[in-house]
């Protein structure tokens, strides 16, 4: 009967949505991820970098709690909670952060090797951060005034020529569009591949602390 209460605890809180222990890692990560965004993502800004150690950090959580869809759920919105301190859009991470980590719950059932290597944390990051970095940048931008027809005309053009370098027929409007959607689509690039870096480097290590 002992035996029996035990297994039942121990499934309740691997499968619990709200668990103690899965709320505490996930608070040590944003409070990691928030001081580092203040402090070595604004120097990496200096350079034209800005990574966003938020997204690693619920990233991170995801993985190690091996979370659900409605945990990483939850996970997203209270990483949105802590975004907002310093978001240049308020609220809007609700929706951006809640994309991402579906995203990120979805892809870890995922079982990613290349020459017997996983690879999922990183392929799991990269894409989490480019779903909510580019309907950020989106988003962003229909909030912030820009017509839906201008994004929508500029946004395809800006991927296939990120450096604004090809010319054509657009008026100057939307080439000055696809020049700034160019710039913010190359920055959630970078960001992409940096958390993607982070998340693969610090998930298993992690993983080994955590299971001791």
């Amino acid at each position: 009967m002992s035996q029996q209460a035990r297994t039942v605890t121990a499934t309740a809180k691997q499968g619990g949505i709200l668990d103690v222990k899965s709320l505490v890692l996930l608070a040590i990560l944003l409070a990691a991820g928030f001081i580092l965004n203040m402090t070595l993502g604004n120097a990496l800004g200096i350079v034209g970098i800005k990574p966003q150690f938020i997204i690693a950090a619920y990233a991170l959580a995801i993985l190690l709690t091996d979370a659900g869809l409605v945990q990483a759920a939850v996970f997203g919105v209270i990483s949105a909670c802590v975004i907002q301190l310093t978001t240049s859009i308020p609220g809007l991470n609700f929706a951006t952060e809640l994309a991402g980590a579906l995203v990120m719950a979805a892809l870890i059932k995922a079982n990613i090797n290349v020459g017997g290597k996983n690879i999922t944390p990183l392929v799991a990051a990269f894409l989490t951060t480019l779903v909510s970095g580019a309907l950020f940048a989106v988003c962003g931008t229909l909030i912030m005034g820009a017509a839906l027809p201008t994004v929508v005309d500029a946004t395809p053009l800006a991927l296939l020529d990120p450096l604004g370098v090809a010319g054509g027929e657009a008026d100057a409007f939307t080439g000055a569009a696809v020049l700034g959607i160019s710039g913010v689509a190359l920055l959630v690039l970078g960001t992409a591949v940096f958390n993607a870096i982070v998340v693969q480097a610090l998930f298993f290590p992690l993983e080994k602390v955590l299971n001791k």
